[in-house]
């Protein structure tokens, strides 16, 4: 099992990116698909959540500013970003999760400037 996930990079305060996952090797539309994301010295936390039977569960923080979405013919799911903040720094994580199983991507860096 692959998750890539590319996207990330080094934006202005009040700026936006989308990030993109891709994968292969699982059947991705058996699977619950998110995005974590990890800043220094911080735990990993759940940034939005798409079931594989279409409910979608945002983290407080990021509501109303992040939309998680998810392609089932293409096996991706994107994280569009918008309003960044300085505190939304950090690895972002893809992550795909069927009962017990589960599998995580690379991060993907995202660098908000102020």
């Amino acid at each position: 099992v692959q998750l890539q996930a590319s996207g990330g990079g080094l934006v202005q305060s009040g700026g936006s990116l989308e990030l993109s996952c891709a994968s292969s090797g699982l059947v991705f539309r058996d699977y619950d698909m998110g995005w974590y994301r990890q800043a220094p010295g911080k735990q990993r936390e759940l940034v939005a959540k798409r079931t594989r039977f279409g409910l979608t569960n945002v983290a407080d923080s990021v509501k109303g500013r992040f939309s998680i979405s998810r392609d089932n013919a293409k096996n991706t799911v994107s994280l569009q970003m918008n309003s960044l903040k300085t505190e939304d720094t950090g690895d972002y994580f893809c992550h795909a999760k069927r009962g017990r199983w589960e599998f995580w991507g690379q991060g993907t860096l995202v660098t908000v400037s102020s």
